[in-house]
């Protein structure tokens, strides 16, 4: 079982496998005005990520609050106080 590369640059399988695409190669910025995706799989995951992140930080501002008796505003004025001194 090799790989190889067929006429149109996309990278094949040998075996019975399906071919592997590779994505064409984009100029700088292009990604950001077209309304072609860069990869959706990946993409989901960085989002799937960042919902976690926003939830935890969601959790700890809650208990921050309850430990402090003041809300996420309060909760940075004191923070800042307290690395400014």
């Amino acid at each position: 079982m090799g790989e190889g590369t067929n006429a149109m640059g996309e990278g094949t399988k040998k075996g019975g496998d399906q071919a592997f695409r590779y994505e064409p190669v984009e100029r700088f910025g292009e990604g950001l005005t077209t309304s072609r995706p860069w990869n959706l799989a990946a993409l989901a995951g960085v989002e799937r990520l960042n919902g976690r992140v926003a939830m935890l930080g969601f959790v700890a501002a809650l208990i921050g609050e309850e430990l402090t008796g003041k809300g996420a505003l309060g909760q940075l004025a004191l923070m800042l106080r307290w690395l400014l001194g």
